[in-house]
């Protein structure tokens, strides 16, 4: 496989002109209801830190649904976000049972991001498959909502019809690999390359994260993240990445400048908490914390 060509960096006063508008008369429902399918037992902070990045990224209204032995945990930790309880596992992961109720509930959002500690299940991973399939809302596509749609082999987009809603992709690399069947060593080689014919083949805006992460979409568009740093690499990052995209297509945005403005904020912020806590010392709760400091800048 060829090596990458160089793609342009995202420009910071290009990246703020993105911003969605806060109007002073605006109210909850101005700003977006966004739908969060994550978490399983063992996995309950990734929901977490999904639905607190939202928050933090403007975003009006956030619920989560929640398998139904975890909905109590969830109830406790976040003061924010609303839940709904869904039918769950032995496991205590999220039931195919639960797919219809899902579905509904989704049809009158703005915005889903499915995927974060949803586990493995075979039952979850089917629940995710269909739910990423027939939602019609836009949706963030992360972890284990992408490893569901490598189950039956490397994905090749939903069919001829597509998805019924926009999809945002945010891999890394690992999950990129088995997402095509390439070698992740191919896939690092040729980043950006591999991002723009997954955007084509699976009709959808691909973040391929990792050092200059590249956002790419299905006609042709493509461009590379300046921002972030090895602060970055701890579990829990890409959480916080899928909230924050999840969050921005809430409020309006269109899925290629969703996935460019939440990846540049969120390698901003990520760089801010590593000035604050060092890139050694910081989590991603750090980043999330970052957050409001990352939006002054951009607003500048």
């Amino acid at each position: 496989m060829r090596k990458s060509a160089m793609l342009d960096d995202m420009n910071a006063a290009d990246i703020a002109a993105l911003l969605p508008p806060r109007p002073e008369d605006g109210h909850k429902g101005t700003f977006g209801h966004l739908f969060v399918l994550a978490g399983s037992r063992g996995f309950t902070g990734a929901a977490k830190l999904v639905c607190e990045s939202a928050y933090r990224s403007g975003v009006g209204l956030v619920t989560l649904g929640a398998p139904k032995p975890l909905a109590d945990i969830f109830a406790v930790s976040l003061r924010e976000t609303m839940t709904l309880v869904l039918p769950a596992t032995e496991a205590e992961s999220f039931a195919h049972a639960g797919l219809a109720h899902a579905l509904a509930f989704a049809r009158g959002k703005d915005a889903v991001v499915l995927g974060s500690g949803l586990s493995l299940h075979p039952e979850t991973a089917l629940f995710a498959r269909e739910m990423a399939e027939k939602c019609p809302a836009p949706m963030v596509m992360d972890a284990d909502g992408l490893n569901a749609l490598t189950i039956e082999g490397p994905f090749e987009g939903f069919g001829k019809n597509g998805p019924a809603g926009a999809r945002v992709f945010t891999p890394h690399p690992g999950e990129m690999a088995r997402l095509t069947g390439l070698a992740t060593a191919d896939i690092r080689y040729a980043r950006a390359d591999t991002a723009l014919a997954s955007a084509v083949a699976w009709n959808g805006v691909v973040v391929l994260k990792g050092h200059g992460t590249i956002v790419a979409a299905p006609d042709g568009r493509a461009t590379r993240c300046p921002t972030g740093g090895p602060g970055l690499a701890k579990g829990g990052s890409g959480d916080v990445l899928a909230g924050v995209i999840g969050s921005l297509l809430a409020q309006g945005m269109e899925p290629f400048d969703a996935a460019c403005l939440g990846a540049y904020v969120h390698g901003l912020a990520g760089d801010i908490a590593a000035l604050r806590m060092t890139s050694r010392g910081m989590i991603a709760g750090d980043i999330i914390d970052a957050l409001p400091a990352a939006w002054r800048e951009l607003e500048g």
